[in-house]
Formats: C-alpha cells, sequence, structure tokens
C-alpha cells in the first residue's frame, strides 16, 4: 500500500518542488492553505503532513497544533518546514507537537530519508502489533489522546467479543465518530480496517484462553465471537503465521523447558 502525504504551502514553487521530489514514491495531497488541508483530511487517509511554518492565516505551528489536539488526526506524523533559523521557532514546534523539523534550504536526499524512516518506524509499530499474539494495542499510541480512544475502543470490543457481528456503525457512534471517520481513523493508526482490528483482538483474547489450558479450541473460537471453526483456524494462521495447534503446542513445549 502507497503512503498517503499531504502537502501544506502557501508557495506553490515550493508546491510543486516537494511534488517532484516525492511523487514517485507517495500519494500526494496538496494544499494551499490550512483550510483546504482540513478538507483533504476530512476526505482521505493521510500518513504524513509536510507544513510550511510560515503561511498567512493559519501557520504551520496552529496547523500542527491542530492536527495534535483532534484525536481524528493526532496520530499523523507532521515535519515542519521552515527558513526561520532560529531557537525559538524550533523550541515552538517541539511544544506544539511536530514530529520533524526541517530548515530551509533543505537536501531533497535528506528530506526522502527523514520521511521514509518516520514511516518505516510507524510501519514496523503497526506489523509488531498485528503479528504478535500478546501486544496491546496502546502500543500503537503516539499520544495520550490515542492511548485513551484506544483502550476506549478495546474496551469496547472486549465487552462484546462474543458477538460475531460487531456493528461497525455502533463502535463508531460508541467513538463519537462518523463511521468514514472512523474507518479512516483506524486504517491511518493500524494499516487495518476496523473489522480487521476486530479479527486481530478476538485471536489475541484466544491466545490468552489457550494459554489457560482449560477449553477445546472449538470452546474458545465460540467464546471470541467466531461461529466458524474453520475461519477461526484461517484468520489465526494469516495473522500469527501459524495453526492454533501450532500455537498450543509452542505453549506446551516452552513450559516442558
Amino acid at each position: 500500500m502507497i503512503d498517503s502525504i499531504l502537502i501544506i504551502d502557501d508557495n506553490e514553487d515550493i508546491l510543486e518542488f516537494l511534488s517532484e521530489v516525492l511523487e514517485e514514491t507517495y500519494k500526494l495531497h496538496l494544499a494551499e492553505n490550512g483550510e483546504i488541508a482540513q478538507d483533504i483530511l476530512n476526505a482521505e487517509v493521510v500518513d504524513l503532513i509536510i507544513s510550511d511554518i510560515m503561511m498567512p492565516g493559519i501557520d504551520g505551528f496552529e496547523v500542527c497544533r491542530l492536527v495534535k489536539s483532534n484525536v481524528e488526526y493526532c496520530h499523523i506524523p507532521v515535519v515542519l518546514l521552515t527558513a526561520k533559523n532560529t531557537y525559538q521557532a524550533h523550541i515552538e514546534s517541539l511544544e506544539v507537537g511536530a514530529d520533524l523539523y526541517i530548515q530551509k534550504p533543505f537536501s531533497p536526499e535528506l528530506l526522502q530519508l527523514q520521511i521514509a524512516n518516520l514511516l518505516k518506524n510507524r510501519l514496523h509499530i503497526k506489523t509488531h502489533f498485528a503479528s504478535s499474539p500478546f501486544e496491546d494495542v496502546r502500543v500503537m499510541a503516539h499520544s495520550k489522546t490515542d492511548e485513551a480512544f484506544l483502550k476506549k475502543l478495546d474496551e469496547y470490543i472486549r465487552k462484546n467479543i462474543k458477538d460475531p457481528n460487531i456493528d461497525i456503525d455502533q463502535l463508531a457512534e460508541h467513538m463519537h465518530m462518523s463511521r468514514p471517520t472512523f474507518y479512516r481513523k483506524i486504517k491511518s493508526l493500524s494499516s487495518l480496517s476496523p473489522k480487521e482490528l476486530i479479527d486481530i483482538t478476538r485471536l489475541k483474547k484466544a491466545t490468552r484462553l489457550m494459554a489457560q489450558n482449560e477449553f477445546t479450541l472449538f470452546e474458545i473460537a465460540k467464546t471470541v465471537g467466531y461461529s466458524s471453526q474453520s475461519l477461526f483456524n484461517k484468520n489465526f494462521q494469516k495473522y500469527f503465521n501459524v495453526t492454533p495447534l501450532e500455537y498450543i503446542n509452542s505453549l506446551t513445549k516452552d513450559v516442558s523447558l
């Protein structure tokens, strides 16, 4: 899947320059001001934001502040670009939550490398969560706001885990979001759809039940909301790269060592 970057700058030449640097690697959305950027954030899955600091109206600091204070977008890394080579500007960028602060003029190669590293680190966390049976969902949180969001989400899914058909609309409403906004938040935060995140939560609960060695696989599958044993087996192997039986055998082997 190609990562999506939102670039915000009131200078058309800079937008064109950054487009040339990044368009072969990423899907780009361009905005000449904060208002247009807001519309894009409300309609698209955005993986990273690059914003100039010096802009009329909503400047880059305010863009970053708005993004990082809004539960719908606060997980998105923000890169601030500036010609202001001052200690105070650097301090302020940290205060508003910027993930990177890059001074102009900058090397295109350096910018590409820093963006790639930011996105690679995020992807590593997402992959680790999805493939690790015991990893808590909050490992994907990049702020206190995200942590609270994920905790509330996880608690709702676990409370309703026996229901094979957890309603996504009801879940979105529980999180005080529209369905499209909720989908974008989950997709951007985890690279998973809401349904996939629910599946992984079911399977992580299943691994804990397996470790107790008190239930059959059929009982476990039913307890975590799978009406089909074959679907449970298929999804377990899909995410954890072992069958449920192989996983149980590995637990038994660990205990006997």
